[in-house]
C-alpha cells in the first residue's frame, strides 16, 4: 500500500496521508494589499454622472435627427386588391376627390393604390375614394414620386438629403435628392431603400424595366431590385475616370432632354470645347445608352450605343423604341429619326408653332404617354401628336390639348381647355366631348387612370374624376 501512495501525483485529488515527522507546515507568504481606489471621493461620482449625462444627451441628439425616429411609417392592415375596370366608357366624367401632390409630375399609380406626395409625406389612396390606405413620411422634403410602370405593384420616392457624396464645390452639393425608397402599393411596406446622388428637379422615367434617374450632369438608372446598373455623366468619387463613354467629354456637356424606351436611355448633350481635349460640337449631340451598363463591367462604365452630332440646336429628344428614336428640332420644326445604328432614317416637317420647341423642355422630360400597341402620343405644347412606334413617323394630331392624354376605356381622352376630348386611339377620330370644370387651372395636364378612375395632374393637385 505505502507504494502505491508515494506513486500518486501531486494532482490526485485522493487523500495519501500525512508525513507526522515532518513537522509543522510554513505559513504562507502574507498577500500584498490592494491599491487604493482612486474613485472614492464626492467629485469622482459628480464627474462620472456628467460624462453619463453627455453621452445620453449626445445619444438622443443622434436618434432624433436618425432615420428611424424622423420616419413615420404606417402600412395598410390588409393588402389591397386591384379595382376592377368599367364594363364600358362612361357617359359623363365628374370630380370625386383630389389631394395635394407637388412631388408627382404625373399621375402615379402603384398596383391598387393611387400614389400622392407632398411635403415629406407619401400616401397610398383607394382610388375610388381618395381615402388614406397607407403612409409613409419623413421629415425631410420629397424630391419626385415615380415607378416602374402601371403594371408595377411599387412607387420609388426620393427625398431630399444634404451632405451626400457631391464635392464640396459642386453646386449640386447642398441639397442632393440622394433617399431612395420603394414602397409596395398595395400595402405600402418597404421593398428597397438605396443611396444615390441624384440632382435637385430630377424626374423618374421607366421603360417598364428599368427605372432612370434625369439630371443635368448625372444620370442614374436602376434595376427592378433597385441596384444602380448604369451612371452616365459626372460621378461623385469617381475612381476611374477612363470609365466613361466618348473620350472623357461627361465634363464639358450638359443634358437638355431625356427620353427612355426598350431599356435604352436616350439623351441630348451639349457639349463645349476643352482647352487642350476636344473642340466644342458644332450642334447638339444625340447619344443613345444601354440602361443596362455594359455586362460584366460596373455601372460607371454605361455602354452607348451610338452619338451623333444633330444638325441643329435646340433639340429635344421625343422617343425612344427598340429600333428607332426621335428628336425635334426648330428652325423649322421637324422630327428627325435615326435607327439603331445611329443613321438618319427619315424627317418630317412639323406644322407646330415655333415656341412649342423653345428651349428645353420643362424637367427636361417630353410630355409623352403611349398605349399599346402602336402609338406614341406627343404633347408638343400645342396639341398632342400620334408616333408610330414602329418607326416613329407622325400619324395624326389634335390641335388646343393641353396634355399627352391617355387610353381609357377604349378611347383616347386629351385634356382641353373645356374639358376632355374623345377621340378613337387609331386614327384620332373625334366621338366626343365632356365637359370638366378646373375651378381655373389653366395649365398641362397629364393623365392616367386606375379601375374606374380617370386621373389628372394638374400642377401640384391630384384630381380623380369618374
Amino acid at each position: 500500500m505505502e507504494a502505491e501512495r508515494d506513486e500518486q501525483t501531486p494532482d490526485d485529488d485522493r487523500v495519501v496521508g500525512e508525513d507526522v515527522l515532518a513537522g509543522d507546515a510554513p505559513e504562507p507568504p502574507a498577500r500584498p494589499a490592494a491599491p487604493r481606489n482612486p474613485f472614492r471621493r464626492r467629485t469622482d461620482f459628480v464627474v462620472a454622472a456628467l460624462i453619463l449625462a453627455v453621452v445620453v444627451a449626445v445619444g438622443a441628439l443622434i436618434w432624433r435627427d436618425s432615420d428611424v425616429e424622423a420616419t413615420t411609417h404606417e402600412p395598410a392592415a390588409q393588402t389591397a386588391k386591384m379595382p376592377e375596370p368599367p364594363a364600358s366608357f362612361p357617359p359623363t366624367l365628374g370630380e370625386v376627390w383630389r389631394a395635394p401632390s407637388s412631388a408627382t409630375p404625373v399621375p402615379v399609380t402603384a398596383g391598387p393604390a393611387v400614389v400622392t406626395g407632398d411635403g415629406g409625406e407619401v400616401v397610398g389612396r383607394d382610388p375610388e375614394s381618395g381615402d388614406v390606405r397607407w403612409r409613409y413620411a419623413r421629415e425631410i422634403p420629397l424630391c419626385t414620386i415615380g415607378g416602374f410602370g402601371k403594371s408595377s405593384n411599387t412607387a420609388v420616392t426620393v427625398y431630399r438629403r444634404n451632405g451626400n457624396a457631391l464635392p464640396a464645390d459642386d453646386p449640386r452639393k447642398e441639397p442632393g435628392c440622394s433617399e431612395v425608397t420603394e414602397l409596395r402599393g398595395d400595402n405600402g411596406k418597404i421593398e428597397h431603400q438605396r443611396n444615390s446622388d441624384a440632382e435637385r428637379g430630377t424626374r423618374l422615367l421607366s421603360d417598364g424595366s428599368y427605372l432612370t434617374a434625369t439630371g443635368t450632369k448625372l444620370i442614374d438608372v436602376y434595376r427592378s431590385d433597385m441596384v444602380i446598373s448604369a451612371q452616365i455623366g459626372v460621378i461623385p468619387a469617381l475612381k476611374n475616370h477612363d470609365r466613361q463613354p466618348q473620350d472623357g467629354r461627361e465634363a464639358s456637356c450638359a443634358y437638355g432632354s431625356i427620353a427612355v424606351g426598350s431599356s435604352k436611355v436616350g439623351v441630348i448633350e451639349r457639349c463645349v470645347a476643352e482647352r487642350d481635349k476636344r473642340p466644342a460640337d458644332p450642334g447638339d449631340r444625340l447619344t443613345v445608352f444601354r440602361a443596362g451598363g455594359k455586362e460584366g463591367k460596373e455601372s460607371d462604365e454605361p455602354q452607348a450605343v451610338y452619338s451623333v452630332v444633330l444638325g441643329g440646336t435646340g433639340a429635344r429628344i421625343v422617343g425612344v423604341t427598340d429600333t428607332h428614336t426621335a428628336v425635334a428640332l426648330p428652325n423649322p420644326p421637324r422630327l428627325v429619326v435615326y435607327s439603331d445604328e445611329g443613321k438618319q432614317a427619315t424627317e418630317h416637317p412639323l406644322t407646330i408653332p415655333p415656341a412649342d420647341l423653345a428651349g428645353d423642355p420643362p424637367g427636361k422630360v417630353v410630355a409623352t404617354e403611349q398605349a399599346p400597341p402602336d402609338t406614341l402620343y406627343w404633347f408638343t405644347g400645342s396639341r398632342t401628336v400620334a408616333l408610330s412606334t414602329t418607326d416613329l413617323r407622325p400619324l395624326w394630331s389634335i390641335e388646343g390639348t393641353r396634355g399627352p392624354g391617355t387610353v381609357f376605356a377604349g378611347r383616347l381622352l386629351l385634356p382641353t381647355a373645356d374639358g376632355i376630348s374623345v377621340h378613337d386611339p387609331a386614327n384620332g377620330t373625334p366621338i366626343g366631348v365632356i365637359r370638366v370644370d378646373r375651378g381655373g387651372y389653366s395649365g398641362p395636364v397629364t393623365m392616367s387612370s386606375l379601375g374606374p378612375m380617370v386621373l389628372e395632374q394638374r400642377g401640384a393637385t391630384l384630381v380623380a374624376l369618374r
